[in-house]
């Protein structure tokens, strides 16, 4: 009888244990999670923006063209016997380039210079015969009819000595053009025709083609709405020209290397071209050393203004979204960032200006974009421009 007692406690324990134990893991489970520990803050560096007049600078595509341009051509028919330029050299105003056979030129001239002293030979005649008969007729000796005749023979006269050395003086002149010379100073290019070659005066072709390259100009285009933008803000005084209004323009080798001449912004077409929207631009460049050929590729810098109270930040400091559009981290007084989209203009060096969406005093993101995003805390310290590469 203890036995059966004592087994059947053991058994009634046995079956309380897992019902004990059941209620330990629910007592467990109600208890509140451990707070996951707070992120430090994050170290990034920014700059504050600052008001500060910045020039308008584009860099602009454009190539290089002569400042004029001549095309050497005959201006009497006949023979090339000998070239006299070193082609590619440079030639002077005036300077004999070709010589045309001048024999035929020579025989017109030697035969209207005959005929001119023909002329004066029956003009002397006819001014003697005009002289008697005038003195006969005051003498009542010969009639009116006889001096009138003989005053027309010497206005007819006078007419074929002056058609006479009309003639020689074209005959000379052709004589002369059998020298072909340069039209303008300026470097010339190859030969385009070779002795013996006959040439026309009425021909289409060139013998050579001279070009003057220095100064020259760098043709360039900009688009319209540019330009628009630049003439609201020069109007509203956001942006200051000099007192010439000629911008300055520099150029730069599609290599990058940059040209070490200055010039001006010499003009601006009056179209805009209809495919592209673009206006087309020239400046005048010097070009002493020749370094500058017709036909070259160059980026062309040029200032067309001073933007007054501007704020530029970094290339680096803009970010872009999957649409392209410009965003910069901003740092908020209670230390998190704000994503902010901005407007930006033109380029200056290698920082961009941004033309609405940043008021002065603001703290920009440059540096420590890895960890970072909106709404997160943020430690700043200041950028350190002198160490970065891109510093301008």
């Amino acid at each position: 009888m203890p036995l059966t007692k004592t087994f059947r406690a053991l058994v009634l324990t046995l079956a309380i244990l897992p019902a004990l134990a059941a209620c330990d893991i629910d007592l467990t489970e109600d208890k509140p999670a451990a707070a996951a520990p707070a992120r430090p803050p994050v170290a990034v560096s920014i700059i504050t923006a600052a008001a500060e007049d910045i020039p308008v600078v584009n860099e602009l595509p454009g190539r290089i063209a002569p400042t004029n341009i001549a095309e050497v051509r005959p201006r009497v028919s006949g023979i090339v016997v000998e070239r006299v330029f070193t082609q590619g050299g440079l030639v002077q105003q005036g300077d004999v380039l070709y010589k045309i056979d001048p024999a035929p030129f020579q025989i017109q001239v030697q035969s209207v210079r005959a005929t001119l002293t023909r002329a004066l030979a029956s003009q002397e005649q006819a001014k003697r015969t005009a002289d008697r008969q005038q003195e006969l007729q005051s003498r009542k000796v010969a009639s009116a009819q006889t001096r009138d005749d003989a005053v027309a023979a010497l206005a007819q006269a006078d007419a074929d000595v002056a058609l006479a050395r009309a003639g020689l003086a074209a005959a000379e002149l052709d004589l002369q053009y059998t020298k072909v010379k340069a039209p303008i100073s300026g470097r010339i290019g190859r030969a385009l025709i070779t002795e013996g070659a006959l040439v026309a005066s009425t021909g289409v072709e060139n013998l050579a083609v001279i070009q003057q390259l220095d100064p020259v100009y760098a043709d360039f285009t900009q688009s319209a709405s540019e330009l628009r933008e630049l003439r609201r803000a020069i109007k509203g005084g956001e942006v200051s020209v000099s007192a010439d209004g000629a911008a300055t323009v520099h150029l730069i080798y599609d290599d990058g290397a940059v040209y070490p001449e200055t010039g001006k912004l010499l003009l601006q077409e009056s179209t805009v071209d209809s495919n592209t929207g673009q206006i087309t631009l020239r400046g005048e460049i010097p070009n002493p050393d020749s370094a500058l050929l017709p036909g070259m590729y160059v980026r062309v810098r040029i200032e067309q203004g001073i933007r007054h109270n501007a704020i530029a930040v970094p290339q680096q400091a803009v970010q872009r979204d999957t649409a392209g559009k410009a965003r910069l981290y901003i740092v908020q007084p209670d230390g998190t960032l704000e994503l902010r989209y901005v407007t930006l203009g033109e380029t200056s060096g290698n920082r961009w200006v941004v033309q609405s969406g940043l008021a002065v005093g603001e703290q920009i993101v440059v540096e420590g974009f890895q960890k970072i995003r909106p709404g997160a805390k943020v430690t700043p310290q200041p950028w350190q421009q002198a160490a970065n590469s891109n510093a301008q």
